[in-house]
């Protein structure tokens, strides 16, 4: 996923969510667990308070009895972590009696933390036993009238306690890691799969960028359908756009064509320098609209969903066509051209520009003119592909600073000896960058000129 991808941004969200949610879960199942297990203890506690609680309150006045109804063996074994403790706080005599398992001095009393004492008589809380053990307490005040008030204190290790949390403690996060895992990997499936409408519009986009199809096609969700009905209307909005452009531009090329037409015929047959002004600038204006025309087509071919054309199928019929309008010159022309190579564009346009360059270099060449063709590596960041075409021959080529020149100054004639109009490279050039290719000229291993032409290839 990329950085900014909208897939990434809900994967993450989804991913923040689930860890949030499963966390405060985990945080407030383990304190309701604790508060359950202390309540577990706190009642197994007074059940052994409640038992001495009777023990006192039916003994014989001013005595503290021995409890004996307790059935705990942990009273009796020394520092077990299980205590009671029996205090007389007034009446005729003060006296403390505690478990066999507490050590004297006994156990510190909850007054020191401040625990008030509920309405029952009874508080609980923690202090630190023999050995530093942590106790949980439980106290009970009771006032037995002419014979005192006693508190009467039983005390219990939490470390099993604690031991039960910490298991649960364990066993919440392994659970909650592993729904964390399966949440995370059904919130990553839901994207992709939820997501796979978009990467299909994408693709079939792609194809019509890269002249494949020519509208988005298949069945889309009920939230994607819409889109894809606007990107076919825009489609056929645009196509018909480009259609109605060609349309005049061909009814402008005929309204031209009748008035220059007339203005050749006035001044056929007449010889003065005013008539021969206005044939020379008649005929400039005809290769000017000509040209300009011919881009306003290619344009509004270019600006539509172009198609797929076999690069080793138009090279061969211009080596053929040329191969006879240059018989008389005993030129030998070869092409070598990659397998599956396909231009994206039309065909007349590749073959314009494969023609113009191989005539041009046909004109100037000695004994041969080799044609080469080839996929051009790209980057793998670049969104489409390009071909490149290699002509060279073996004539005697162009000076360095006047390659530059037959490109930019349409009509230029470096050799008045040769026929032609001196726009055929212009045209290349013209065509290419339509196409957002290039022409670049340079010098031949053979000699001469090398023309190289890089076009948009039709991707696999």
């Amino acid at each position: 996923m990329r950085p900014s991808s909208l897939a990434r941004r809900l994967f993450l969200t989804a991913a923040a969510i689930t860890v949030i949610v499963l966390g405060l879960s985990g945080v407030v199942l383990s304190s309701l667990y604790r508060e359950t297990a202390e309540r577990a203890l706190d009642r197994y506690l007074n059940v052994y308070l409640k038992n001495i609680v009777v023990d006192v309150a039916t003994a014989q006045a001013g005595t503290i009895p021995e409890p004996t109804s307790l059935g705990e063996l942990s009273f009796q074994t020394p520092n077990s972590g299980w205590y009671w403790q029996i205090e007389r706080l007034s009446g005729p005599t003060s006296e403390m009696k505690f478990s066999t398992s507490l050590p004297s001095p006994g156990l510190p009393s909850l007054d020191e933390q401040r625990i008030p004492i509920r309405s029952d008589g009874f508080r609980e809380g923690y202090v630190n036993g023999p050995q530093g053990q942590r106790l949980r307490v439980v106290e009970n005040l009771i006032d037995l009238g002419a014979d005192g008030q006693y508190v009467v204190t039983v005390a219990a290790n939490i470390a099993e306690t604690e031991e039960e949390i910490a298991d649960f403690n364990w066993t919440l996060f392994i659970t909650l890691s592993l729904l964390g895992i399966v949440f995370v990997a059904t919130a990553w499936f839901q994207v992709r799969f939820g997501l796979r409408p978009l990467g299909r519009i994408s693709q079939s986009l792609h194809a019509i960028r890269t002249g494949r199809a020519e509208r988005l096609e298949g069945e889309f969700p009920a939230e994607i359908a819409p889109l894809a009905r606007e990107v076919n209307a825009l489609i056929d909005t645009n196509r018909d756009i480009v259609m109605r452009a060609r349309t005049h531009v061909g009814n402008l090329a005929h309204a031209l064509k009748t008035p220059l037409s007339v203005l050749l015929n006035e001044t056929s047959g007449k010889k003065d320098a005013t008539a021969e002004k206005v044939r020379e600038q008649v005929a400039v204006m005809r290769e000017q609209v000509q040209h300009h025309l011919e881009r306003a087509r290619i344009a509004a071919r270019v600006a539509v969903p172009g198609t797929v054309v076999d690069v080793d199928s138009v090279i061969d019929g211009v080596v053929r066509t040329m191969e006879k309008i240059h018989r008389d010159r005993a030129v030998r022309i070869t092409s070598h051209v990659e397998d599956e190579l396909d231009f994206h564009g039309e065909e007349q346009d590749l073959a314009e520009m494969v023609g113009n360059l191989v005539d041009n270099a046909c004109k100037w060449a000695k004994s041969r003119v080799e044609i080469r063709a080839r996929a051009e590596p790209s980057a793998p960041s670049a969104d489409r592909a390009f071909l490149r075409v290699i002509v060279d021959d073996d004539g005697l080529g162009l000076p360095a600073g006047a390659r530059q020149e037959v490109l930019t100054h349409r009509g230029k004639r470096l050799d008045e000896s040769k026929p032609g109009s001196g726009l055929g490279l212009s045209i290349v050039s013209d065509l290419a960058h339509l196409y957002q290719g290039r022409l670049e000229l340079g010098a031949s291993p053979a000699g001469g000129l090398r023309a190289e032409l890089v076009l948009p290839a039709a991707e696999s």
